[in-house]
C-alpha cells in the first residue's frame, strides 16, 4: 500500500498535486476539505458544526476528523493506497493516523511537504477565492488560517522527520516541475 500524506500551508498546491499523484499511481484521494465542504453544502449536522469552525479559521476537533477519515478509508476496498490531503494537521492527528493505519496493517509511506513562500500563498489563495467563490479564501480568513497553520500544523514537519517519512518539496515553480520532484521522491520509496 502506498499511503502518502501531502502537506503544506493553505494554497500550497496540495489538491492540484494530489490529482496528479492519483492519476500516476492509481491510488485514492481523501481530501478532508472536500469531504467537509460536501457536508456543509448538504447541510448535515457535521456540516453545520464544521462550518462554525471553518468560518473562524479554526481546525476541527480531532475526533470529528478521525471518524470521517476512518469511514472514508474503509470505503476503499481494493485500493493500492491513499493520499491524505489536509490531514493530519496536528501531532495528535498524526499519532491517530499512525495508529489507525497500524490497525489495518499499514503505515504512512511518505510525507510530502509542499513549501511555498507566504506572499505567494496569499496571492494564490486570493486568486482562487475570486475564481472559485470559496468563502474561506478572503484575506482576513487566509491570515487566520496561516497563523493556525504555523502554530498548530507546522510542528508536524519535525514529527515526520523523526518518524523517517519526511520529504521536502519546493512548492514554487511550474506545476510540472513540482510534480516531477514529487514523483522522484515517491519512486524512491
Amino acid at each position: 500500500m502506498l499511503n502518502i500524506v501531502i502537506f503544506g500551508a493553505p494554497g500550497s498546491g496540495k489538491g492540484t498535486q494530489s490529482e496528479r499523484i492519483v492519476a500516476k499511481y492509481g491510488i485514492n484521494h481523501i481530501s478532508t476539505g472536500d469531504v467537509l465542504r460536501a457536508e456543509i453544502k448538504a447541510g448535515t449536522e457535521l456540516g453545520v458544526t464544521a462550518k462554525g469552525y471553518i468560518d473562524q479559521g479554526q481546525l476541527l476537533p480531532d475526533e470529528l476528523i478521525i471518524d470521517i477519515l476512518a469511514n472514508t478509508l474503509d470505503s476503499f476496498k481494493e485500493s493500492k493506497g491513499v493520499i491524505f490531503d489536509g490531514f493530519p494537521r496536528t501531532i495528535a492527528q498524526a499519532e491517530a493516523l499512525k495508529k489507525m493505519l497500524a490497525e489495518r496493517g499499514q503505515e504512512v509511506s511518505i510525507m510530502l511537504d509542499l513549501d511555498v513562500p507566504e506572499d505567494e500563498l496569499m496571492t494564490r489563495l486570493i486568486k482562487r477565492g475570486l475564481e472559485s467563490g470559496r468563502a474561506d479564501d478572503n484575506e482576513e480568513t487566509i491570515k487566520k488560517r496561516l497563523v493556525v497553520y504555523h502554530s498548530q500544523t507546522a510542528p508536524l514537519i519535525e514529527w515526520y522527520k523523526n518518524d523517517g517519512k519526511y520529504q521536502h518539496i519546493h512548492g514554487s515553480g511550474t506545476m510540472e516541475g513540482i510534480f516531477a520532484e514529487i514523483a522522484e521522491a515517491i519512486d524512491k520509496i
